[in-house]
């Protein structure tokens, strides 16, 4: 399903590094002529310095022509820049992986380096060749080296710009390296640089005069990257919900990118079943990871003109048009959807299995009694899987303490107690103190950046339910 595809959607967000393993993936799927994709990959490998990829790949494209001889000048050029840059970080390596100098370092940058230049004449320029050695060995592949090199840069540079530039190639080195754990701490100081810097670029390139501007660009280009984080880390998809939910990245979703939407409602049908478990049986979840499903349909609907594939469609017929007959129609193009995209590939079968338990959450809802084998078409499944099914699921979930199956009628009866009164109360003012507070201090910001300094204002009223 080549029209769902959306590599050619997100590359643009990506270093030409990460790009690779995408259109790897897609001369896997078949999605797109093969000659095509390779041809996709000579055009990002002859921008790096990994040469013998770049022939290589040449080769396959034009078979029939020689080889360039500007290779072998840059690939001349390229031993020799790497001699004379290697040198340069030597230097600067020798000196602060010295027991003495790492035990004299302290958290003050400008302390360190006048420490530094005092002692042994280390200026901030010759600290700068260990960011220039670790972008250059990133640019021939060498990622776990250009993450060492950037790490050290990034611990004793002052300098903000290129702090961020290390920062962004940090990130990308662990992914490339598939360093989940490490990734993930780089995102989320990364995350909270970019929060926190409004004056400044914080993307490495950005000559944007609008901090705001700027902020969303870099916002942006880090939810694209942060895929790669949220689906290998194991707590990755409940993570993703934490950060993409935020007003701030919910916000950045609907302007600049509502593709990733597709990422968004898969990560919260894969954690709804989790999240249903019995409280003894699962890890505890946030409020927002709870709800994700009915925050994400609320999306999934106001974003609808710009933005529908069978993903969306699924919980948009499920839970909007409550079409369920729409909805088994939309699972199994999502299912196909699923299988062929490059992050969600390896969760089909949990995508899966969790999509049936939302349709029977949701048909179960609605019906007191329900024929087990309706429901088992429903769910595209013959009749004794779907007995199974829902035997299990009826097991191992909340469901349990309202549905019984009475296998004699072949159905399964549903016997709710009715809400109370004050319950139905709370659950409709649930997080408004919290909603409250937000507006209050979002209004607050605004009036700073509006007006300049503004007098004190009252703190916004907050409202608790008890």
């Amino acid at each position: 399903m080549a029209e769902h595809d959306l590599s050619k959607t997100i590359i643009p967000y990506l270093d030409r590094h990460l790009s690779f393993p995408l259109l790897a993936h897609l001369a896997d799927t078949s999605l797109f002529p093969v000659k095509d994709v390779t041809a996709a990959q000579y055009e990002l490998a002859k921008g790096t310095n990994m040469f013998d990829y770049a022939v290589n790949l040449f080769e396959q494209v034009y078979p029939d022509e020689e080889v360039p001889a500007d290779f072998d000048v840059k690939r001349e050029n390229a031993v020799s820049t790497h001699e004379r840059l290697q040198q340069e970080a030597q230097a600067v390596l020798d000196v602060i992986e010295n027991p003495d100098v790492a035990q004299a370092l302290r958290q003050d940058k400008n302390q360190n380096l006048q420490y530094l230049k005092d002692n042994y004449n280390l200026t901030l320029d010759q600290i700068t060749a260990l960011y220039n050695f670790g972008q250059f060995q990133y640019s021939y592949g060498n990622y776990s080296g250009a993450a060492d090199y950037l790490y050290h840069f990034r611990v004793l540079s002052t300098d903000n710009d290129l702090n961020t530039s290390a920062h962004w190639g940090k990130l990308a080195s662990d992914i490339l390296t598939g360093r989940w754990e490490v990734a993930l701490e780089e995102l989320n100081t990364l995350r909270e640089a970019i929060d926190s810097r409004s004056p400044a670029s914080v993307l490495a390139s950005g000559t944007a005069s609008e901090p705001a501007l700027v902020q969303l660009h870099s916002r942006t280009w880090l939810a694209h990257w942060s895929l790669f984080v949220y689906f290998n880390h194991p707590q990755g998809r409940t993570l993703l919900l934490e950060t993409f939910l935020s007003p701030t990245y919910l916000n950045t979703i609907q302007t600049s990118c509502p593709w990733i939407l597709r990422y968004l409602a898969t990560a919260a049908i894969l954690s709804r079943k989790a999240s249903a478990l019995p409280a003894s049986t699962s890890t505890p979840v946030s409020s927002r990871v709870r709800n994700a499903i009915r925050e994400v349909v609320k999306v999934i609907q106001t974003e609808e003109y710009q933005y529908q594939d069978p993903v969306t469609a699924f919980l948009k017929e499920l839970y909007i048009e409550f079409d369920f007959e729409a909805a088994q129609r939309e699972l199994t193009l999502a299912e196909k959807v699923v299988g062929d995209d490059f992050f969600l590939g390896e969760f089909k079968d949990e995508f899966l299995d969790n999509a049936r338990y939302l349709i029977s959450e949701a048909y179960c809802r609605i019906h007191q009694k329900i024929d087990i084998a309706d429901l088992s078409e429903r769910l595209n499944l013959s009749r004794d899987e779907g007995e199974k099914w829902i035997v299990n699921l009826i097991r191992e979930t909340r469901m349990g303490a309202d549905a019984k199956i009475d296998l004699e009628k072949n159905v399964i009866e549903i016997n709710r107690p009715p809400l109370p009164v004050y319950q139905t109360i709370i659950e409709k003012t649930r997080g408004l103190a919290l909603r409250t507070q937000a507006l209050g201090a979002a209004a607050a910001r605004t009036g700073q950046q509006s007006g300049g300094v503004t007098k004190p204002e009252a703190a916004a009223p907050t409202v608790a339910v008890k």
